[in-house]
């Protein structure tokens, strides 16, 4: 219960704040460049690098290789990349593609997302894992 007595979901709210923001702001600069028809390279890009960080930030702290507080774990997990990561969009996305009989693009970003996110996910274990000496 000692979850309840801290203030755990107060830090969970700045990073889902931040996270939420960047997922915006990067969408937005996305379809600028691309055209509003191409916004899920956006979500593509966000999913990817959602991957990355996570991964990255969970190794440093699960792992002992850095010391992270509990607190700055659910900011920046919880918060920030919950609120970042897109995964409720890309299915939405993947559907659209779907109904719309782009067969061609649901394959590639349906399966794309998940084979590059895993690569991500793989890269941001051994990142956290080079170059640190554990604490």
């Amino acid at each position: 219960m000692k979850f309840f007595k801290c203030n755990y979901h107060l830090f969970v709210g700045i990073g889902a704040i931040f996270g939420a923001l960047s997922r915006f702001y990067i969408t937005e600069a996305f379809k600028a460049i691309f055209g509003v028809n191409f916004g899920f390279y956006g979500t593509f890009f966000i999913n990817v690098t959602g991957c990355l960080l996570i991964a990255y930030i969970l190794t440093l702290a699960l792992e002992n290789i850095r010391l992270i507080s509990p607190e700055l774990r659910l900011m920046t997990t919880t918060g920030f990349c919950g609120a970042y990561t897109t995964f409720a969009t890309y299915g939405l996305e993947a559907n659209r593609f779907l109904v719309n009989g782009d067969s061609q693009t649901l394959f590639l970003y349906f399966f794309g997302s998940a084979l590059v996110g895993m690569i991500a996910i793989k890269m941001g274990v051994v990142l956290a894992r080079s170059g640190f000496i554990k604490t």
